[in-house]
């Protein structure tokens, strides 16, 4: 099955992301197959896209996707945090964060993120990266593993979970989605398998989050790609749960409040999906979307 995105709320990025100059340039910071990329191209016939993804099999789909505009997109295979330190400053004018996971690689990736698709452990988004979800669930001590899960999982059972994984271990390596799902359903109470969702879903995130440095990579992203921003540029950011959100929260909040403040954040409540494109588009549910406006150049001390 050929799955293709559904980009989050299209409508109230095209509200809130509108190019100020003649020629403007946006950063796509987690292109994916390209669908938020494609409605800006469409839309905008000067506006120029930078897709930055550091997975190179969905960044060829997205290439593919748009070659009908020819040069006005040009893929870049980094991490955004890599990519944005090393842009020029005041370079771009619209930028745009996606934090959530493609369901290409729930569905079609092949690489463990899904933990109904009995896939072997692995989560990567770069196929480089040194440590795979199969290095997290096998090699990390109980302590460690638990602590993960915790962190970045928010699971009130952690430690229950962690302590089963290691027992397990010790008898036979834990190599695919559904083995994993199976030994964290087998332990926890009864009452906590039957919720809404799949009580091992905590803890893919987790892992997830641990084996792509997702959540440490957020605020320094975000720092950097407000100084390549031009003054007048808008930067949006979607998010998907509360660990994601509370550092962009945080950051813009902080940026807006000062002496001489550097953003103005146009979204004061987050933006969140209506009802007709949650039924549309059931992954939209938990999105969070918040827009800034750069007002000024950050001060530089000791230059």
């Amino acid at each position: 099955m050929n799955y293709v995105h559904t980009s989050i709320m299209p409508n109230e990025l095209l509200t809130h992301l509108v190019p100020q100059s003649s020629d403007p340039i946006m950063v796509d910071a987690t292109c994916g197959e390209g669908g938020h990329t494609h409605l800006f191209l469409s839309t905008y016939p000067n506006l120029k896209v930078i897709g930055v993804d550091r997975d190179r099999e969905i960044q060829e789909k997205a290439r593919v996707r748009m070659e009908e505009f020819g040069p006005r997109f040009k893929p870049v295979n980094m991490w955004f945090d890599v990519f944005f330190k090393e842009a020029e400053d005041s370079s771009f004018d619209l930028i745009l964060f996606d934090l959530g996971i493609s369901m290409f690689h729930f569905n079609e990736s092949q690489r463990g993120f899904s933990l109904r698709k009995g896939e072997p452990l692995d989560m990567r988004l770069d196929s480089e990266d040194a440590i795979s979800a199969f290095d997290v669930v096998n090699r990390y001590d109980e302590k460690k593993l638990a602590n993960v899960i915790y962190a970045y999982g928010e699971e009130r059972y952690s430690r229950r979970i962690a302590r089963t994984i290691v027992q397990h271990r010790k008898t036979k390596t834990i190599a695919t989605t559904d083995d994993l799902a199976n030994i964290i359903y087998k332990s926890v109470p009864p009452a906590y398998r039957y919720q809404k969702i799949h009580p091992a879903t905590r803890t893919f995130q987790a892992i997830r989050i641990e084996v792509n440095h997702e959540l440490d990579r957020i605020e320094p992203a975000l720092t950097e790609a407000l100084r390549t921003l031009k003054v007048g540029g808008r930067l949006a950011v979607i998010t998907f749960h509360s660990l994601e959100d509370r550092p962009v929260k945080w950051l813009f909040k902080n940026l807006a409040q000062e002496d001489r403040p550097m953003l103005n954040v146009l979204t004061k409540k987050p933006l969140v999906p209506g009802e007709e494109e949650i039924a549309r588009n059931p992954a939209a549910r938990s999105s969070k979307l918040r827009v800034v406006e750069k007002i000024r150049e950050e001060e530089r001390h000791g230059a």
